[in-house]
């Protein structure tokens, strides 16, 4: 399976609660007027500026490899390159709203509008996560259809720059999956532009295979382990904070 899949900017459009903790703003404490008339504009403004699209293609677990491997930048250990092994299918990624929605942010920060240009920028970095749901559902749901997993299969997604995995490894993944036919180019930097996009491999199979402890020698740098409400979100667990690791 190899698809491009085109997205409505209401289909990505985060909840409000979803991007405020990330900008000092408690989710369900009385905002002023003043913030509230500021997040209606940034919404608005990602809703006239956001046009999601998406693209997915299958690899096999060995194709995978050779991707994985990247330019053998990688940590020598990653929670990675022991879940994709384990397997049932594997699928790489690349999802991006567009230009429009990132040059407005820049015109907004140009123009000294930092409150407006940070919510903006929030709502658009949550609304890109939703963009990549979108797919990982549409995929999911095409490998339900054609009875090549059940129902309580788990799908997790992997991005390079994370847990271990190199940021150059987005160069393989763009040689294979040529992201370049959705408007998604890769600096030698290794940063995509538009700046509001992501790649990477969605892993499908039994949910265990997703369980591990963020003990890693790189886990000491990661600011929030995320992982562990997604893992814990997966597996149909209260999504709370562990500080001891572990699910």
């Amino acid at each position: 399976m190899k698809k491009t899949i085109r997205m409505k900017a209401d289909d990505v459009k985060p909840e409000r609660n979803c991007f405020l903790n990330g900008l000092g703003i408690v989710p369900g404490r009385k905002r002023s007027e003043r913030t509230e008339a500021i997040l209606d504009r940034a919404m608005q403004l990602f809703l006239a500026s956001c046009h999601p699209i998406g693209m997915i293609s299958e690899v096999s677990i060995p194709e995978f490899e050779v991707l994985y491997h990247g330019e053998g930048l990688n940590e020598e250990e990653t929670p990675l390159d022991l879940i994709f092994r384990k397997a049932d299918t594997l699928a790489i990624f690349a999802a991006t709203l567009g230009s429009e929605v990132s040059e407005r942010i820049d015109e907004l920060f140009k123009s000294f509008e930092f409150a407006l240009g940070s919510m903006l920028d929030s709502v658009a970095s949550e609304g890109t996560e939703r963009a990549v749901d979108r797919l990982e559902e549409e995929f999911f749901d095409w490998l339900v259809r054609k009875g090549r997993v059940g129902h309580s299969a788990g799908i997790l997604r992997y991005s390079p720059g994370y847990c271990g995995w190199h940021m150059s490894g987005q160069r393989k993944l763009f040689e294979f999956l040529h992201p370049e036919e959705i408007g998604i180019t890769l600096l030698e930097s290794f940063i995509m532009v538009p700046l509001k996009s992501i790649t990477g491999v969605m892993v499908v199979g039994r949910k265990e295979i997703h369980q591990f402890e963020d003990s890693y020698p790189f886990c000491k740098e990661c600011r929030t382990h995320s992982c562990r409400d997604r893992i814990r979100k997966l597996m149909g667990v209260s999504a709370v904070q562990n500080p001891e690791g572990g699910i």
